[in-house]
């Protein structure tokens, strides 16, 4: 017997058996591309994730635009580039000096000054309780491993807190830094010309650890180009700089690209700078738009929507954590100021307003996730290494980027707002004049 339906005239017409046939040659492909497909997944879950984020000092977002920089090009050809600012909330509680060490640390701990308490690059007084993304890590990985190469022991040593009873003896386990110190291999001329050497042997070491030790998580900073800039302005000599630091950049990206040839490795590299420069290019430390004018470029393939925004420097540490899938404790994780870049991003640019007894935040919203939360304290124990006592506000529609209540049978001069979202927390503080 036929298998037979009204078809339209001539249609093909097929007995049971060949139907009986045609699905089962159809089951057999589709579990072929399934287990393909499980093998791919398999295959992605199984590599191991590693990151190099690099800092570039002091390179505004129109150099970096407007300079031929052939590697950098490579890298973001796999990601992207994103116009950012360094600096917090301008005439804000957050506001943060454009300056070397304290953009380093904003990358590193992925807060403000106003927190981490690096205001210059004399490191007076960190607060060590807010945790540099090496010391998330090595809570989380005890046994991943970590590298600095650097062309400036302090980022080491006061920053990163190597070895400090403050870090819980955090300890790095590669690193290579300090030749600024060497006057004899180094001999310290006017036209600053030993810090590129440095910065080459810093290049090129970090370049020979990424091929043969794969450090888990690693971070190569490069000084010349602010020398440049500092001595020079914008001149043919600064051109010339950024020029060697994208060179030197090609190496530890030629490395990243062996090892993932080679070795089953899924790695992250984030670039940046410290902080952008006065209109002649000779200074920075104020809060002009080109000296907050900074860049990220990256490779990674799961940049969010977040990523077509303005972003800043605070963005990098929960950009790495989620790439890396670091499980950040909920306290820490409601003092970040940055929002992540890559994986998922509900909202970002969360703000809050008194006036008289009303409280109004604004946000933008970012997913299609409809209901988060927002929470106040009135504390700020966190600073000194205590808990802050929160109070659930209540539950808000994020699609609606804005939402106003009343802090009730709460008489403080000071708040800490806190928009919960299912992908993370964003926070904003409330200082009563």
């Amino acid at each position: 017997m036929n298998f037979r339906a009204r078809l339209p005239s001539g249609s093909i017409v097929y007995s049971k058996q060949q139907m009986k046939k045609i699905l089962l040659a159809a089951g057999i492909l589709l579990g072929a591309l399934y287990s393909c497909t499980s093998e791919k997944q398999q295959e992605q879950e199984q590599k191991s994730k590693k990151v190099l984020f690099v800092i570039v000092d002091g390179i505004p977002y129109d150099v970096i635009d407007s300079v031929e920089t052939p590697n950098l090009d490579k890298i973001i050809s796999e990601g992207g580039i994103m116009k950012a600012t360094m600096g917090g909330e301008k005439d804000g509680y957050s506001q943060t000096p454009t300056i070397s060490a304290v953009g380093y640390n904003s990358v590193l701990t992925g807060v403000w000054a106003n927190k981490h308490n690096v205001w210059g690059n004399s490191i007076k007084d960190p607060n060590y309780h807010y945790s540099t993304v090496f010391r998330l890590f090595k809570n989380q990985f005890p046994a991943g491993k970590t590298a600095i190469y650097s062309t400036w022991l302090d980022n080491r040593t006061k920053l990163v807190g190597d070895g400090l009873l403050q870090t819980g003896n955090l300890k790095i386990d590669e690193h290579f830094d300090g030749l600024e110190l060497d006057t004899v291999n180094y001999p310290h001329d006017e036209e600053r010309m030993y810090i590129h050497l440095i910065d080459e042997e810093v290049s090129k070491t970090a370049a020979k650890s990424i091929a043969e030790n794969a450090p888990d998580l690693s971070w190569m900073y490069l000084e010349f180009t602010d020398d440049m800039s500092h001595r020079y302005g914008n001149s043919p000599q600064y051109v010339d700089a950024v020029k060697k630091a994208d060179f030197q950049i090609g190496r530890v990206w030629d490395a990243i690209k062996e090892r993932e040839a080679k070795f089953q490795e899924d790695w992250l590299i984030v670039i940046t700078t410290d902080h952008g420069r006065e209109d002649d290019g000779h200074g920075h430390g104020g809060q002009s738009d080109r000296e907050r004018s900074i860049w990220i470029a990256t490779n990674a393939k799961d940049l969010n929507s977040h990523f077509d925004e303005i972003g800043q420097t605070v963005d990098i540490l929960p950009s790495i954590a989620n790439f890396m899938e670091l499980d950040i404790p909920k306290d820490k994780a409601m003092e970040l100021d940055g929002t992540p870049f890559i994986g998922a991003v509900d909202a970002s640019n969360f703000k809050a307003v008194k006036n008289e007894n009303e409280i109004s935040l604004t946000w933008n919203s970012l997913s299609n996730s409809g209901k988060g939360n927002v929470w106040i304290s009135t504390t700020n124990n966190f600073k000194s290494g205590g808990k802050d006592s929160y109070e659930l506000v209540g539950e808000i529609d994020l699609k609606k980027e804005s939402y106003s209540f009343s802090p009730e049978n709460m008489n403080s001069e000071f708040y800490k707002v806190v928009l919960e979202t299912p992908s993370g927390y964003l926070n904003y503080w409330i200082f009563e004049e």
